[in-house]
């Protein structure tokens, strides 16, 4: 089992729909977490992120954590939602830099980023997390290397 770190800014939105959805589909092969650069420590989940993921399904259970060293130590990859978050990783963390990458360029060699839905509407949420789900349907039926 390989564990998956995910990272956002807030680790309110993007980040725990990623964990969410990874621990709903690939719980088999992954274990999983999430951080945001920016996270207040305890918060949970926005409600638009809670009713994007019981719309599939998926229950949360979310308390917001700060990146730290030790969840980047206890992570095979680091994956974070854009680049800034990436830089952000990288700089507090620079011993750990070859674990860290975007969550498009791990799974599909790009440089896109995944736009933060916060403050945005349910349908804005939805669209995030329908993003998000095809990039990790993808990582959990790849032959990639993790």
């Amino acid at each position: 089992m390989k564990n998956i770190l995910f990272v956002c800014t807030g680790n309110t939105c993007r980040s725990p729909m990623a964990e969410a959805m990874l621990k709903h589909i690939g719980s088999e092969k992954f274990n999983v977490k999430s951080a945001g650069v920016f996270a207040l420590k305890g918060q949970s989940a926005s409600i638009h992120a809670q009713q994007a993921l019981a719309e599939k399904g998926i229950s949360i259970q979310h308390a917001a954590s700060p990146l730290q060293e030790e969840i980047v130590m206890w992570a095979d990859y680091v994956l974070t939602m854009t680049n800034d978050h990436k830089q952000a990783a990288v700089h507090s963390y620079p011993e750990y830099k070859d674990k860290v990458y975007t969550l498009y360029e791990f799974v599909q060699k790009s440089s896109k980023n995944i736009a933060d839905p916060y403050g945005g509407t349910l349908v804005e949420y939805r669209e995030t997390l329908n993003e998000i789900e095809q990039l990790l349907r993808e990582l959990n039926n790849s032959q990639l290397p993790i």
